[in-house]
This record gives structure tokens, sequence and C-alpha cells, in this order.
């Protein structure tokens, strides 16, 4: 699977992607907040407030997040 998950918010754009290092990150305003095995982990702690927090002080878990990756938008990569 090449691409990655994007959906935006009041607080900026959320984003679930796959890095250099080979891990899913879960990614706000291009910050990661952890790295993880499979993008639906990602999400999990993206909406259960278990990442790391953004600079921005910003709770992903109160951003309205869906739970379903399939309510993102999938970004193919070229």
């Amino acid at each position: 699977m090449n691409g990655y998950w994007t959906y935006n918010t009041r607080h900026g754009r959320y984003v679930i992607a796959r890095l250099r290092d080979g891990k899913w990150h879960a990614l706000l305003r291009e910050e990661s907040l952890g790295a993880y095995d499979t993008p639906q982990r990602a999400l999990d702690d993206l909406d259960g407030g278990h990442t790391f927090t953004p600079s921005s002080g910003i709770d992903p878990s109160t951003s309205g997040l869906p739970d379903d990756l399939a309510d993102w938008e999938f970004i193919r990569a070229r």
C-alpha cells in the first residue's frame, strides 16, 4: 500500500503516513506524534489521546477524528 491517510480538523491537518524509518507516524501539522507498526494503531492512539503532545498543546483526542480509516482521505503515492 503506497500512500497515506489525511483528515482536516479545526486544529489542523492530521496525517498517518509511513516515513523513512518504515513505521507509520501520526502527524499533526507535519509534527510526528508517535511511530506505529500499523496505520490503525496510529489512529487508535490519536483517538485515545495516547500520542506525544504536539508543540501546539492540542490534545488529538479532542479533534473529532473518525475512528475508522475508511472515513479518512487516502492519498495514493505515485
